[in-house]
């Protein structure tokens, strides 16, 4: 289950699914459908002591890897990733 210190949006079924496929050392900041409602696209501003001294490619491949089921449901995905 996700470690999640701030939720600043109101979780539905698909931020719920978000949330629990990600790892214990990522920490969830914010989650935002930005595809108008419809839950196709997503913006996502995640923090993880792990990511530090990784290029921004390599902490999102590792959140790519981690959603990889979730994100092949969608039609895109922003990634905001920083070390915590």
């Amino acid at each position: 289950m996700a470690r999640i210190e701030v939720l600043p949006f109101p979780l539905n079924s698909q931020h719920s699914s978000i949330c629990f496929g990600l790892n214990e050392w990522l920490t969830i900041q914010q989650v935002q459908d930005i595809s108008g409602g419809c839950g196709s696209m997503y913006a996502l501003d995640i923090t993880s002591p792990k990511f530090k001294g990784l290029s921004v490619i390599k902490q999102h491949k590792l959140v790519n890897s981690v959603l990889k089921e979730e994100i092949g449901r969608w039609h895109g995905v922003q990634l905001k990733t920083r070390a915590a």
